[in-house]
């Protein structure tokens, strides 16, 4: 029973308990979602400046009052001055044709505070666009759920109501002895042992130099000026400008400097104890907003063991404010999921299924014609993962080429077991050439890989077998060749990787062996991949090509290596003495497997048949897109761009955020600039991506300076899509050149929805309301080929069949959700939350049961309840009996994909001989083959996500 009168039992227990039930219920992968948001909390600078660092100053905030937008049902709008009774019992609003008595609302008959568009008012057509969602806040009360809609002038002051609000209605005024505190709170209590340590002598206080130093330690990234600034201007309005810092001035100045507000409202949502986290709202924030599974009590105790200051909080198990700041800019709340730290693919694979990190002209330090070359440029490509090295070679004196071998040998396995391949560019006599062939045998010894190939393979060993190896890439000469023209490895060896001349694709199809590589100027591969994206990435399943820039790019600029990632090339040679945007698209790719150098192209492009085009422009066979919403909440600590230190301190940062990969997703948005702050700018602005091809994905962070002309680039960071966590989360930002910035970092939201089946299920349990739209991703396609036409028709019910599953339960679910106030990114965590909140704060008793001793769980209300809560439970069972419906056909549908994929397999060796007895040539033939593909893809995939629902249970949760 969930009944008011059931005081013991707490939400977090609720909700384990509702968990429980889910396990068994939601066996799908909920992965259908279009707006990609959880609950979050939105501040930006208060007007004046006024600091939202306490509960206590919220409330003397909404006492004061500020004008409000107030919204009908029949969306007409009215301006209003909102404010807090002085005994915290009433909410008022004035002028009104009410009498004052009934322009109120008491705050014991509040359910809940729902922060954005939350409602069926605010979400109606008329109203959505007017305002942004940060901006908007509805106060839900009484026994029948009603609603009062509220729009502020800015998202801070919609911040401080909702946190006072939701404060007073958990907690209720009784307990906000924050706004006159009888005795200190464990913050105060450290901050005040922190200047007791460095007053020994007991004198009561401290000279400014050593008052800085401490907040300076406990905050590095903070500039000194500005904590003495902050002293000197509390001690003037003190009166006691000049003398000593006495801990009522050192308290006061730490709060104001070191409370950063959205981390402060962050904390206040959460807790159950006043102003600190304890480690059962610590598993909430943990589980809800971050998204760990598996999440215990001992685990949060030991988060507050580690990041907790204080020793008080320690002892009692308390997170106070500093405790949680400490914790989110800590590692385990780093954006970069630290599975991807270590080699985390399959290496099995051949080798032309990886893309491989790969170095242009690494021993050159500036331009190609006039820059210098030198020896640490190799070591320092090595050492950054670069797992394919071009090496330049020149004649020598007395017959010795210059090569840097040595150099190699010692550095190429350092940062990566995995094999490296040289490339060799010989610009030496053919004598020289022999002799540097030896030199290799000799140097590199039994890293040098020098079996021959398997003529019975198909393709190329896998990473894992090659492991420690060194791979020559060269041209043979002819052994009877006299002439100094050409180039040779060894007459008496050719290699894994022997370099051929490209001819064209229908030829490299018939004669290129897979140990045979091609190099593409980027002008040819460009042309190939706007011509012929399909035969571009159908030639790279099978064999490996490498890409290098054009001889034009003399100031050693990059190409975007995503040009031809997408179409499968899997060496794409870059200038690493060059920084900037495409050097940083690199570097932040090659991250996602352990930095290893080598990265699994994504399935779509390995798979011997399926479609794919290099130049999509929409969704691909068999899956919808998936939505990227991310929050950029703050930045911290940024400093001035290069070279603009003659401005002074001041920073005008803005960022843009971009997503880069095939056409269809690559996108940009920006934020607005926040003038003269770059200590901690508020940006709190929402942005939302669609990613159609998420496995060759990349989100980019670039923070710029508005104040500065010229150069004015802060930092970035970027980042594979594959590798994002969501819930809050901060970005550590690096210098152009690579290097991360001390303590620079920008704070985030991720909520990431309808994504696909594999992987980390809790990254993927977000749904979406799908309309009823033409379904092209999931439909076949005709091939003019009968009896291949005949066989894919017969699949159509199939097909349709699985989409309307999936999405008659995104549906329900997304129905559900928004009845109980949460988003269409909302997990099931947050609803059974907000559903027992409900009833544990309703003033009337309301009796809900749960019976599991069915296969499906049910809700039912006894007695009389409200009508939101009755269309709550009927949303809830219409969810139920739509995910029966699901789990029970599953099976079926699953097993009539996949024997229809196979007896579509069955043609593939024929069906170039086949549809050319019926006619078929030239780009028909062509067509009918793509057509094939895309059909057997549609078939895969949407089987793959069938399989994915009964092998993930969790992804709702």
């Amino acid at each position: 029973d969930l009944a008011e009168d059931s005081p013991g039992i707490s939400p977090y227990c609720l909700c384990q308990i509702y968990l429980s039930v889910f396990f068994v219920l939601f066996l799908q992968d909920g992965s259908k979602q279009r707006q990609a948001r959880k609950k979050t909390v939105s501040f930006s600078s208060m007007p004046s400046d006024r600091k939202m660092n306490s509960t206590a100053a919220c409330m003397a905030f909404m006492m004061e009052g500020c004008e409000m937008k107030k919204f009908r049902s029949n969306s007409r709008m009215y301006s209003r001055y909102f404010l807090l009774d002085p005994d915290m019992r009433w909410l008022r609003w004035e002028p009104s044709k009410k009498d004052s008595e009934k322009a109120k609302l008491e705050i014991k008959s509040i359910k809940e505070v729902r922060l954005g568009k939350k409602t069926p008012v605010l979400r109606s057509n008329g109203l959505s666009d007017q305002f942004p969602d940060e901006c908007a806040f509805s106060i839900i009360y009484g026994d029948n759920y009603e609603s009062l809609d509220l729009v502020a002038s800015t998202a801070d002051v919609v911040s401080t109501w909702v946190m006072g609000l939701r404060y007073l209605v958990s907690y209720g005024r009784h307990m906000v002895g924050v706004v006159e505190p009888s005795q200190p709170s464990v913050r105060t209590s450290w901050i005040g042992s922190m200047f007791e340590l460095a007053d020994p002598e007991r004198q009561g206080h401290i000279d400014l130099f050593r008052a800085t130093q401490i907040i300076k330690g406990l905050n590095p990234g903070m500039r000194e000026s500005r904590i003495e600034l902050k002293f000197k201007e509390l001690q003037k309005a003190k009166d006691c400008y000049g003398e000593g810092i006495d801990l009522d001035i050192f308290v006061e100045a730490y709060c104001e400097l070191c409370t950063r507000p959205e981390i402060f409202f962050l904390l206040v949502q959460f807790s159950s104890n006043k102003e600190y986290l304890d480690s059962k709202d610590l598993m909430l924030f943990v589980e809800v907003e971050q998204g760990v599974e598996g999440v215990t009590e001992e685990m949060c105790r030991e988060i507050v063991r580690k990041f907790e200051p204080s020793a008080e909080g320690r002892d009692n198990g308390y997170l106070s404010i500093d405790g949680f700041t400490h914790y989110l800019l800590s590692s385990e709340c780093h954006i970069f999921d630290p599975q991807h730290k270590h080699v985390c693919q399959d290496m099995a694979q051949p080798l032309s299924h990886y893309y491989i990190n790969s170095s242009h002209n690494a021993s050159l330090l500036e331009d190609h014609y006039w820059g210098s070359s030198d020896l640490s440029s190799y070591v320092r490509a090595l050492r950054m993962g670069c797992r394919s090295l071009e090496v330049v070679v020149w004649d020598g004196v007395d017959c010795e080429p210059v090569v840097y071998v040595h150099v190699i040998n010692q550095y190429a396995f350092e940062s990566s077991e995995y094999p490296l391949i040289l490339c060799l560019v010989t610009h030496c006599s053919v004598p020289q050439q022999r002799v540097m062939a030896q030199h290799l045998k000799k140097i590199l010894g039994d890293k040098l890989h020098i079996e021959p190939p398997n003529m019975e393979d198909h393709y190329l060993p896998s990473p894992e077998k090659l492991k420690g190896k060194i791979l020559i890439k060269g041209k043979s000469l002819p052994s009877d060749s006299q002439d100094s023209e050409g180039e040779v490895t060894d007459e008496e060896e050719v290699t894994l990787c022997k370099s051929v001349q490209f001819r064209d694709f229908e030829t490299s199809k018939r004669e290129q062996k897979h140990w045979k590589i091609c190099s593409f100027n980027e002008v040819d591969a460009n042309r190939f991949a706007n011509e012929f994206p399909e035969d571009f990435v159908s030639y790279n399943k099978r064999f490996l090509s490498r890409v290098y820039p054009t001889p034009m790019r003399i100031d050693a600029s990059n190409m975007n290596p995503q040009d031809f990632w997408k179409c499968g090339c899997q060496i794409v040679a870059m200038n690493y003495q060059t920084p900037g945007l495409m050097m940083d698209l690199n570097l932040g790719w090659f991250r996602q497997n352990g930095n290893c150098g080598y990265v699994l192209r994504p399935a779509i492009m390995r798979e011997e048949v399926s479609y794919f085009s290099a130049n999509a422009r929409d969704s691909l066979p068999g899956v919808s897109a998936q939505l990227l919403h991310i929050k950029v909440i703050s930045g911290q600590n940024l400093p001035k761009p290069r070279g603009s230190a003659a401005k002074g301190d001041v920073v005008e940062p803005y960022i843009y955020v971009e997503i880069h990969g095939i056409p269809a997703d690559c996108a940009e948005q920006r934020t607005k600039t926040v003038s003269q702050n770059g200590d901690n700018p508020i940006f709190d602005e929402s942005f939302e991506f669609q990613i159609n091809l998420p496995e060759l994905a990349a989100l980019r962070f670039v923070v710029l300076d508005d104040d500065y002309i010229g150069d004015e680039f802060i930092g970035q960071y970027t980042i594979p899509f594959e590798c994002l966590l969501p819930g809050y989360r901060h970005v550590p930002l690096q210098s152009l050149t690579g290097e991360f910035l001390p303590n620079t970092t920008l704070f985030v939201h991720v909520a990431i929805t309808n994504r696909r089946g594999g992987g980390k299920a809790h990254k993927r349990g977000l749904s979406v309301r799908k309309g009823r739209k033409a379904r092209e991703y999931t439909s076949t396609k005709t091939t003019g080929i009968k009896v291949v036409d005949e066989l894919f028709r017969a699949s159509t019910q199939s097909l349709r069949e699985a989409t309307d599953l999936r999405e008659n339960v995104q549906n329900a679910m997304v129905s559900f959700k928004e009845l109980c106030g949460l988003t269409p990114a909302a997990n099931m965590k947050q609803c059974i939350l907000t559903v027992s909140s409900w009833l544990m704060n309703s003033e009337r008793a309301q009796r809900v049961t749960v019976d599991l001793s069915g296969a499906y769980p049910t809700m039912e209300a006894h007695g009389p309840v409200p009508e939101l809560l009755r269309k709550v439970l009927t949303a809830y069972d219409t969810m139920i009996q739509t995910s029966r419906t699901l789990i029970e056909s599953a099976d079926g549908v699953y097993s009539k994909l996949t024997q229809a994929q196979r007896a579509g397999l069955d043609f593939h060796e024929d069906l170039h001989r086949i549809g050319a007895r019926e006619g078929l040539k030239g780009r028909k033939l062509q067509k009918a083959m793509e057509s094939y593909a895309w059909n057997i893809t549609v078939l895969k995939v949407c089987s793959f996500s069938l399989c994915s629902i009964m092998l993930f249970p969790l992804y709702l949760i």
